[in-house]
């Protein structure tokens, strides 16, 4: 029997790169799909399975990603960010548009794209990585949040519209996870993306990674509809135990 085949978007680094790891070691062929050409090739040789350069914000570059994968099992849409801390007022619209083009129409697309080869599958899953910004509000983050709501909302339409398909919806929301996500969102200021995390213990990769590896393999009739999970110290979006 072949193994099932996982595609993963943004899988060059942080959670993409731990789930494609440990879906590899679950069992399924990995597709990973992200910019960095150098980094998706020596993780794939790694782990045994393919990559292809991917742009989740290009059309053409999601329809010749595609194009490459004969077949679907798992979509995990990773590839995601955030640019900027600007209050509302002085909202910097480049970095809006980012965000609304990778979080959310990037979604979309590979969405729109693998659905078919999912549902052909027999037993397809569609995994979004959101955000616990996709239910939260904090200040200075509006573009963020908004394009993550818009995202979620997005991935949560699709349980509705297929329901009786042999398809699965799971949305994963993690609260904070020390990864490159703060240091990007910061153009590469890592000082700045260091005082994130101070004082508490942040989520890794690793431990959003295990969580999205143990939806993919839940039985068949299982659908685990939506997983948050956070740091211990953290309440929600903008409060933590340092706060108090």
């Amino acid at each position: 029997m072949s193994k099932r085949t996982a595609v993963i978007t943004g899988a060059s680094a942080g959670i993409g790169e731990a789930t494609a790891r440990a879906l590899a070691e679950a069992g399924f062929h990995v597709v990973l799909g992200a910019r960095r050409q150098d980094r998706l090739e020596k993780l794939a040789a790694d782990l045994s399975g393919t990559a292809h350069v991917l742009d989740v914000s290009d059309p053409a570059s999601v329809a010749a990603f595609v194009q490459q994968i004969p077949e679907c099992h798992v979509l995990v849409n990773n590839a995601g960010g955030a640019r900027g801390l600007e209050r509302v007022v002085d909202a910097d619209e480049d970095h809006w548009r980012w965000m609304w083009e990778v979080n959310v129409l990037g979604t979309l697309r590979m969405t729109k794209a693998l659905l078919p080869k999912l549902i052909a599958s027999g037993d397809g899953h569609v995994i979004s990585v959101t955000s616990i910004a996709a239910h939260e509000l904090y200040e200075g983050g509006a573009g963020y949040t908004s394009a993550k709501h818009a995202q979620s909302a997005l991935h949560r339409t699709l349980r509705a519209e297929h329901l009786g398909e042999p398809v699965r919806i799971t949305e994963i929301i993690p609260g904070m996870v020390e990864t490159e996500f703060s240091a990007n969102r910061f153009d590469g200021d890592t000082e700045r993306a260091a005082k994130v995390y101070q004082g508490i213990t942040p989520l890794t990769a690793d431990d959003v990674a295990e969580v999205i590896a143990f939806a993919a393999t839940r039985p068949s009739h299982v659908n685990l509809d939506s997983i948050v999970l956070k740091p211990r110290a953290q309440l929600d979006g903008t409060r933590s135990h340092r706060d108090s």
